[in-house]
């Protein structure tokens, strides 16, 4: 079996990075992807998703170090569910409504841009991820 997904969005927040009890370090970030079309009677409709990421090893100390809120980034790698719903991850925010986002385990990063949102074509790829032990996992 096999499944992989790849995103394309604006880093929300600055990664942030933890160890595990073993000392392998993992690093996560928020990315949001938006889709626009027009709705049924013709007005704009902005639709955005959000992702959690989470890069492990060396992936995830390249990443701590360049992944800046605002910029734009290309993550392939698995989606991961929920351990008590089997799907997203959901919680209700602050002002009472639902939100949910979807977790992925990064095989591959790639910043597409820096913080300041300028396109690098050579822009570094933080690599393949390494093989985890999700019980591990810190959080």
């Amino acid at each position: 079996m096999y499944q992989s997904i790849t995103i394309v969005g604006n880093v929300g927040k600055d990664a942030e990075m933890k160890y595990t009890p073993s000392g392998q370090a993992v690093t996560s970030f928020s990315v949001a992807t938006n889709r626009q079309y027009k709705g049924k009677n013709e007005e704009d409709v902005k639709e955005t998703t959000w992702f959690r990421v989470e890069a492990w090893g060396k992936q995830a100390e390249i990443c701590h170090t360049y992944v800046k809120k605002g910029m734009k980034i290309l993550v392939e790698g698995r989606l991961k569910s929920d351990k008590a719903t089997g799907g997203p991850h959901v919680w209700n925010k602050q002002d009472g409504t639902s939100g949910a986002s979807f977790e992925i385990v990064s095989n591959v990063v790639r910043f597409l841009s820096s913080k300041e949102g300028a396109s690098d074509e050579h822009a570094p790829v933080a690599g393949e991820a390494q093989p985890i032990d999700e019980d591990s996992i810190p959080f």
